[in-house]
């Protein structure tokens, strides 16, 4: 036997053994290439965790507040319907697989940052980061498009975000509307509703980081679990028998796929969630924050969706809201607590947006740092206010910007950037790590094709 130990080269062993000189008969025995994190530990050489700088960190429990109020978005309101698209027991399984699908490329980016973290000798990095280093660090043939990839994910993210920032403004005005409408029997402007809105979205976009925007998050939390407790509430009363439900349907199963990945998707503010934690290693793991936040989500999406369905039946609106008696005061009081809880996590999806144009322009601001950056929050919030009141109807249009960058940076990135992290060290047993992300891949291009036909024929109905 001849041991043949890889000393940190860049080479992997498997090239190496391709040029070792055989007669057939000699074995070779290729010691398994270290970690990045193991290699540079042994070394005593860099711990990017402990030396990781930030002014404010964020603990596990304050991290999965935030990725609560991420997936827990409007978008679970739609769970219902998706269920009548799916049926009662077809919709539990494909609500697991999604939600197993959508933690599992988020954890995949988180793991691919931290192997990154090693290589690159960083302490933190973004999405676009992370893509842009996994380029740089891979073959050869992939270098030359790191700048490419930076740009797609920074210009997808905030393109999504900054979209929902302006639906989340129209979804909070449209509730107040119908409210004050019920209320006084008087009609009134939404746009004007929408304009008095910029002042308190401007002050909740003032919240300076995540550290502070954590008990923004946690009331959001208790405003969106009061109007959930109060739907289920609706939704258990007289039940019919199960018998009359659908148990599976095919045909509009797509749809049921696009809506829930769409609802659950939060890619964009996993890395800003991981970078400002105190304690990043508790992040993943079986029992890490990721773990933690995703299978309360999944619950929740799965329970409301059943008893949605299974007590409207082939009545269940896109919105399960629509669905409550908007004459008595517990339905109104659901529409009021969702409209707050919206209003809480604009500051969340804010966030993402801030951050990426933030680090575009911060080496250029140097004298007044602060001002600037405050500056900056009040430009994009009215920005966005203004693009909401401009176009009420932005709700379709952001369907179909979603369709396509959720599906393309929440599924089809983060398995490419695994993929050329793993390059050199191989893909493991049968290349298991290159199937896998086959399968997720055409699971991207699905929800990219039946969303954004959901999204169009959305548009269609909002103009016909």
């Amino acid at each position: 036997y001849c041991d043949l130990q890889d000393g940190g080269s860049k080479h992997a062993p498997q090239e190496m053994e391709q040029f070792l000189p055989g007669d057939g008969n000699t074995k070779y025995k290729i010691q398994p290439r270290k970690s990045d994190a193991e290699q540079a530990l042994a070394n005593n050489d860099f711990d990017p965790f402990a030396l990781r700088d930030n002014e404010h960190p964020t603990t596990d429990n304050e991290t999965l507040t935030h990725l609560l109020k991420a997936s827990l978005g409007t978008g679970i309101l739609g769970m219902p319907f998706a269920f009548m698209c799916s049926g009662l027991i077809t919709g539990i399984f494909a609500t697991i697989l999604t939600a197993f699908i959508c933690t599992h490329c988020s954890y995949v980016l988180v793991k691919c940052g931290h192997k990154l973290y090693y290589r690159t000798r960083r302490t933190k990095m973004t999405f676009a980061e992370i893509a842009e280093a996994a380029f740089q660090k891979g073959p050869k043939w992939c270098r030359g498009f790191a700048p490419v990839a930076k740009f797609s994910i920074l210009f997808g993210l905030f393109l999504t975000y900054f979209g929902t920032c302006s639906v989340y403004t129209v979804i909070v005005a449209t509730n107040f509307e119908q409210l004050i409408e019920h209320w006084t029997g008087t009609e009134i402007s939404l746009r004007a509703l929408i304009c008095a809105l910029l002042i308190p979205l401007i002050l909740i976009a003032w919240v300076p980081n995540l550290k502070y925007l954590a008990p923004v998050s946690m009331v959001a939390n208790v405003f969106m679990g009061l109007g959930l407790g109060i739907t289920f509430y609706y939704l258990v009363q007289d039940l019919p028998p199960l018998e009359q439900r659908n148990y599976s349907v095919m045909s509009t199963l797509p749809q049921f796929f696009s809506i829930t990945i769409f609802a659950m998707e939060a890619i964009g503010v996993v890395m800003p969630l991981e970078n400002n934690m105190k304690t990043p290693q508790s992040f993943l793991g079986i029992c890490g924050v990721l773990s933690q936040g995703m299978s309360g989500v999944t619950l929740i999406y799965m329970l409301l969706g059943f008893l949605g369905y299974l007590r409207y039946g082939a009545l269940t609106e896109e919105s399960i809201t629509l669905n409550l008696p908007i004459e008595e005061w517990p339905a109104q009081a659901v529409k009021v607590l969702i409209s707050l809880a919206v209003y809480c996590t604009f500051g969340l999806q804010f966030f993402v947006c801030l951050e990426i144009v933030w680090d575009g322009i911060k080496e250029k601001c140097t004298k007044r740092p602060t001002l600037v950056n405050y500056v900056l929050r009040t430009v994009m919030v009215t920005a966005a206010v203004v693009l909401a009141v401009a176009v009420p109807t932005i709700g379709p249009f952001m369907g179909l910007i979603g369709a396509f960058c959720f599906s393309i940076l929440g599924l089809i990135f983060p398995v490419a950037i695994e993929l050329i992290v793993h390059w050199e060290t191989g893909f493991g047993s049968y290349n298991w790590i290159l199937w896998k992300n086959v399968v997720i891949t055409l699971c991207g291009i699905g929800a990219l094709v039946f969303g954004s036909l959901a999204a169009i024929k959305d548009i269609v109905k909002a103009y016909s």
